[in-house]
């Protein structure tokens, strides 16, 4: 039997660096100290460095919890957040991943690298396959997003996202945005979809 699925912890996607644009640290550190006032747990990456640290500490200041998954090989490379309320460090990319998923609700992508590139694109395939149905936005901030947005509308024209496999996901321009655009959604939460995921990995 169906439920709806309340949101309480969003895995946040992004990168271990701040990039050279200062409103994507802004972002993070906005994103952050709203999922504390909303008392929405955040899942991340476990590291201090770049995006991550950012959400993260701004998760923290407004007194809001934060768990960290960190592979023990990026452990000492992205230096683990040790201030975090649980931080778990595993022994694969692909238990990272897993845990990441399993501890989530919904999933945000903020600005990143190859790394949050492969996170996203991960879920949107799942997502497209019916695997789960958990929300995801992509935090399309000062257009960082942009040209994968219009690679997925070449995509599709192109005849390769077939009539029925639409990706669903949602756009935030504006990072204010992106806890409304959660709230709003209602998702059925289907008997067995985090076993379907688990066997993936």
């Amino acid at each position: 039997m169906n439920d709806i699925r309340k949101i309480e912890r969003v895995c946040v996607y992004c990168g271990s660096s701040t990039g050279d644009d200062p409103i994507y640290a802004h972002a993070a550190e906005t994103l952050g100290a709203a999922l504390a006032r909303e008392g929405m747990e955040l899942v991340f990456g476990g590291g201090s460095c770049g995006l991550m640290g950012s959400v993260a500490r701004a998760t923290l200041a407004q007194g809001g919890k934060v768990t960290g998954i960190i592979p023990s090989f990026l452990d000492e490379r992205e230096i683990a957040l040790s201030s975090v309320t649980e931080l778990e460090v595993v022994p694969d990319m692909h238990t990272r991943k897993r845990l990441m998923f399993e501890k989530s609700d919904a999933f945000v992508a903020l600005p990143g690298g190859i790394g949050t590139l492969e996170e996203l694109t991960e879920q949107l395939t799942w997502i497209q396959l019916g695997r789960h149905s958990k929300p995801l936005v992509i935090a399309d901030i000062g257009g960082f997003w942009k040209p994968l947005l219009s690679l997925f509308a070449h995509m599709h024209n192109a005849g390769f996202i077939r009539p029925g496999y639409e990706v669903r996901y949602m756009v935030a321009e504006r990072i204010e945005d992106v806890i409304p655009m959660l709230r709003a959604t209602r998702v059925a939460k289907s008997e067995g979809e985090e076993t379907a995921i688990e066997k993936h990995f």
